[in-house]
């Protein structure tokens, strides 16, 4: 049974930065597309940054240059280090791995940007 479990997130202040991390029970782990995702209440589930088993990674527009993706494959753990937070950014944040014909999602973790 694959478990994806995020942590890390939390109420910031605008411009603030928080580390989300998602820990894996992926037997492959460092083979795999690790993903994160976010939705807003009302709004769809958008990608916001994505890794490869090689270390590529791209991200949405609207956080470029501000977040940044990584994995530890020794931790079988993926982090989505977040900064100069905005409250636009608020938003239920989910880890994401395609694994083969299945997609596996995390709980989610609850980032609230907010003065």
């Amino acid at each position: 049974q694959v478990q994806l479990v995020e942590s890390g997130g939390g109420l910031v202040q605008p411009g603030g930065s928080l580390r989300l991390s998602c820990a894996a029970t992926l037997s492959r782990f460092s083979d795999a597309t690790m993903r994160w995702y976010r939705q807003a209440p009302g709004k769809q589930r958008d990608l916001v940054a994505a890794i490869t088993s090689g270390g590529s990674t791209n991200y949405a527009d609207s956080v470029k240059g501000r977040f940044t993706i990584s994995r530890d494959n020794a931790k079988k753990t993926v982090y989505l280090q977040m900064n100069s937070l905005q409250a636009e950014d608020t938003a239920v944040y989910y880890c994401n791995a395609p694994v083969g014909f299945s997609n596996y999602w995390g709980q989610g973790t609850q980032v609230t940007v907010s003065s």
